[in-house]
């Protein structure tokens, strides 16, 4: 009985833990910027180069994900109502901006439900495939964005919570979840290093997911704020 109930805790955190992440890693919340005003930035400093916009993209979110609670302390940002470490929640807020800025700049819509789906795959990298299929949606060889392409909406949110789930329960693996509590954001540093690593992984599987199109480009290319 323990059992089931501790599950329904995890789901129901892994669900907030999902949908909090893409809200303020994609539209930004108080003094964090949102991904496209972030991705318009890089554009500009790389002259409108859109590849040399996306390495300086994620070389800023790796650096700032090394910053233990870069993201979660400044200025009092937020404090998400979910038991997970404030480093690892800044983690995920990093690397999901860092991920909606890359597919933004490729010229894909972050504001769709398939693409913020996609961003949240990226967060889980090849640990991914078994929450997707779980969902009924097979990758395979093609990109998770390519196997989310025409799923209906209520697989999407599905997906999203099984990821937010296992993003839960990988964080439950290092020790920082407190179940019985559920309290704002509390917990130690998880280490410098180990973030800046764990965001620079999660961009692979970004650059992967959102492949260059030839025939789009990114809102604020012409250097306005997108």
């Amino acid at each position: 009985m323990k059992t089931s109930i501790d599950t329904a805790r995890l789901a129901e955190v892994g669900q907030r833990l999902a949908d909090q992440v893409l809200q303020v890693g994609i539209d930004g919340k108080g003094p964090l910027k949102g991904a496209e005003e972030v991705a318009a930035e890089h554009l500009r400093s790389a002259r409108g180069d859109v590849e040399k916009a996306i390495t300086k993209l994620i070389a800023t979110h790796v650096r700032l994900a090394a910053v233990s609670g870069a993201v979660t302390g400044a200025g009092g940002l937020i404090t998400l109502p979910i038991a997970v470490s404030a480093s690892l929640a800044g983690l995920y807020i990093v690397a999901t901006r860092m991920a909606a800025g890359i597919a933004h700049l490729r010229g894909y819509d972050i504001h769709s439900e398939e693409v913020r789906s996609a961003i949240l795959v990226c967060l889980l990298g090849s640990g991914a495939s078994g929450a997707i299929s779980k969902a009924g949606v097979e990758i395979g060889q093609k990109s998770a964005l390519a196997a989310l392409q025409k799923v209906p909406g209520r697989v999407l949110i599905d997906i999203n919570r099984r990821i937010g789930y296992r993003l839960v329960t990988k964080a439950g693996q290092k020790g920082v979840i407190n179940l019985t509590k559920m309290v704002p954001l509390v917990g130690a540093p998880i280490g410098a290093t180990v973030d800046g690593i764990g965001c620079k992984s999660i961009s692979v599987y970004a650059l992967r997911t959102f492949e260059p199109q030839s025939d789009t480009e990114p809102t604020g290319v012409d250097g306005t704020v997108g």
